[in-house]
């Protein structure tokens, strides 16, 4: 089975980095993988061509702009050195000619100046997982364009981690299935951390795909994996995706993966949609794939 070798996470500097980072290195010790902590600069330029103030724009605001600016990329490194110190791994460049295999979990660092989300997207597209970070704020924006992005544009899986990290990952493994080619490009998404789940589950709400999940669970035996499916009775007056967070919470299980639709709200993704309430109510990561 291929597995999960290389590593991107994100790190904006906001309230949601240091969950992403700490996820990210958890997920990098368990495949023994390479991981890199990614910050995109905002480039003042490119922001004040989508905004009024440029015309009262002064060299003394540019500059501490600046300053600010290099001081948050400062702090997000020394943050992300950090975190790999915890977690026992060493920096390395990535680097075809030392597989990180062989040298256990590896981990580096790449700044970039620009538009965040296109940046990011951009990047994902060379690693294995992206990791990003969801924090209350994002929630209460409309949508996250990193986010968003990411999952539209990366051809890559999006493991979103809650603000606090969880204690373990991808143990017992919930699969959100309604028979969509994204929940198709999610399971695919997700097998480096089916393959070493303690227990996989495929969850199914309302009566439509019964059938197809039992087809889930006979292709995943093929690769070594052994899942059951969890039928759950729809609830009237509850929406779709708070009852699948419910019965994956139900369950026990400490990743969740599921479909994932671009080009709209990003909380959004599945079924037709989950609301602020419920994504915001969620501790679980969330492993999405478009």
């Amino acid at each position: 089975m291929v597995t999960i070798k290389t590593i991107l996470v994100a790190t904006s500097g906001g309230s949601a980095s240091a969950g992403a980072v700490e996820l990210a290195c958890s997920v990098a010790r368990r495949f023994e993988a390479h991981l890199e902590g990614f910050h995109a600069k905002t480039d003042i330029f490119e922001l004040l061509r989508y905004d009024t103030i440029g015309a009262g724009l002064t060299d003394a605001f540019v500059e501490k702009f600046q300053a600010d600016t290099a001081d948050t990329a400062a702090k997000v490194k020394a943050e992300f050195g950090a975190a790999l110190g915890r977690h026992g791994m060493s920096l390395a460049p990535r680097s075809a000619n030392a597989l990180p295999g062989s040298i256990g979990a590896t981990g580096d660092w790449r700044e970039q100046t620009g538009y965040a989300p296109g940046l990011v997207a951009q990047r994902a597209r060379f690693f294995d997982l992206a990791i990003l970070g969801r924090s209350e704020r994002v929630i209460e924006q409309a949508h996250s364009d990193v986010i968003e992005q990411t999952l539209a544009l990366s051809g890559r899986p999006v493991l979103l981690a809650p603000a606090l990290p969880p204690k373990t990952i991808a143990e017992r493994v919930a699969l959100g299935w309604n028979g969509s080619a994204a929940a198709v490009r999610a399971m695919t998404g997700a097998l480096s951390f089916l393959g070493t789940a303690r227990e996989t589950i495929v969850l199914t709400i309302g009566e439509e795909h019964q059938e197809s999940a039992r087809t889930v669970v006979d292709h995943l035996a093929w690769h070594d994996i052994k899942a059951k499916h969890v039928h759950i009775a729809t609830r009237a007056g509850f929406g779709i995706g708070y009852q699948l967070l419910t019965a994956a919470t139900e369950a026990g299980a400490d990743l969740l993966a599921m479909g994932g639709y671009g080009h709209t709200p990003w909380r959004e993704f599945l079924f037709g949609g989950a609301t602020r309430e419920v994504v915001a109510s969620s501790l679980l990561p969330v492993l999405l794939a478009h």
